[in-house]
């Protein structure tokens, strides 16, 4: 999901909101071991809202001296930003129920973010909830400062009554190649039966990139990060298929390069999206099929990565009670506040066996069971040093070289490729 936040006010920053969780970035010894009230921060999407009101409520009730109190992340251009901010302010609260991947590595070292390792059994927890794919949030010193919360696998979704009217078979549609997802593409815009094959954002936000270059890169290359032992990989053939794909759509007018000011699914102006499981709900009233981002020779679904989309928790230094704040953060992601979180958002909690720990939940959500499948086959964002310059330095490379055409797609990712390199050997 995107992670622009549009609810409170970024002022309240400066104005000590967070009761129990004030004090001087990195906390200190009384703080990891103090119990307490704690203040929380939910990300501002009605279901997580929900999700979180019950989930304070169920706390409260049996523990009337650690009370949480929650409040929506304030407004801002994005919450890593309004993060960021309060981590600065000293004022951040104990726990963020939408802390991206992305921006652990900087919120790190800001000191602004407790190792969960600090707690006893803590490592335990988060790898036996999580499985294998918790490494992927490890932090270079082999430290977990953010729990694997939950996931939005990015899939391709189409609306299936503007494929008919294009011409396609709307319950089998061609799309899982290179080729033929341009060749539907083509079919579409040129039919008038949308105006856009599919619209990615064309703007240049950091994070964009994750939605139209990650997920089909990851797909490609078959599950790798696009920066592995601190090497881009993106510099590659893998990565250039994809950047040529784009590219060609750009090109071809089949993905637009105007900003769409609302949602181009949703009111019908593009046949496809890139988005996870929180889409159903969104799109219910929409016709739809969903499939696996293609590759450019065809993977089995059962065999193609994707995108991971995932928001975490992480557990801020700034908080005065800080074991309360780790009790708080194990008893929302236990298996039953994990069952309400999947019931309530439609989100993929990061647990190990999902479908195994949650049957009787997607035999009555059978829409809901391919991304539980593609659940098992996520990459995340690389946890690296200066990660969110790395990932503008390449959105700004993408958007001249793909979207726009000024540069070449191999000129574009070369120099990313070497920017990314230099920013992440820096601590």
């Amino acid at each position: 999901m995107r992670t622009q936040v549009v609810t409170a006010t970024l002022t309240m920053l400066a104005l000590g909101i967070t009761a129990g969780c004030g004090g001087d970035s990195g906390g200190s010894g009384d703080a990891a071991s103090a119990t307490g009230p704690i203040d929380v921060w939910l990300s501002n999407n009605p279901e997580e809202i929900a999700w979180g009101q019950q989930m304070v409520k169920a706390w409260n009730a049996d523990h009337p001296d650690e009370e949480i109190t929650a409040q929506e992340i304030p407004a801002g251009k994005t919450s890593e930003e309004v993060i960021g901010a309060a981590i600065t302010a000293g004022n951040a609260p104990c726990l963020v129920f939408n802390t991206s991947p992305a921006a652990v590595p900087q919120f790190q070292k800001q000191g602004g973010l407790v190792a969960l390792d600090d707690f006893e059994g803590a490592t335990d927890y988060v790898e036996s909830r999580s499985g294998d794919v918790a490494e992927q949030y490890q932090s270079p010193d082999g430290k977990y400062y953010q729990i694997p919360w939950k996931s939005n696998p990015v899939m391709i979704f189409y609306n299936k009554d503007i494929l008919k009217k294009a011409g396609i078979d709307p319950e089998n549609p061609p799309l899982s190649t290179h080729e033929e997802f341009l060749a539907t593409s083509r079919t579409i815009v040129k039919s008038g039966a949308a105006e856009a094959a599919i619209w990615p954002a064309p703007t240049s936000e950091f994070f964009q990139s994750w939605f139209d270059f990650t997920p089909m890169f990851a797909a490609e290359s078959g599950g790798q990060q696009i920066i592995e032992d601190g090497e881009p990989t993106f510099d590659s053939d893998a990565g250039k298929a994809v950047a040529d794909l784009w590219a060609t759509m750009y090109a071809e007018g089949l993905s637009p390069k105007e900003t769409f000011n609302g949602d181009s699914f949703a009111e019908g102006k593009s046949a496809m999206s890139t988005v996870g499981p929180w889409a159903i709900a969104v799109y219910g009233d929409t016709n739809w099929g969903v499939a696996p981002v293609p590759t450019s020779a065809g993977t089995s679904p059962e065999e193609t990565y994707t995108f991971s989309d995932a928001k975490n928790i992480g557990l801020y230094s700034a908080c005065d009670n800080q074991q309360t704040a780790w009790e708080v953060l194990q008893f929302a992601t236990s298996e039953e506040q994990d069952g309400k979180l999947l019931e309530m958002t439609g989100q993929m909690p990061l647990r190990e066996d999902l479908q195994g720990t949650y049957p009787d939940y997607f035999r009555e959500n059978p829409d809901y069971k391919l991304f539980a499948d593609q659940a098992a086959r996520t990459v995340e964002v690389p946890n690296v040093p200066n990660s969110i310059e790395i990932w503008q330095e390449f959105r700004d490379q993408w958007s001249s070289a793909v979207i726009f055409g000024k540069t070449s797609v191999d000129e574009a990712l070369a120099t990313a490729a070497d920017q990314a390199a230099d920013l992440a050997g820096q601590s």
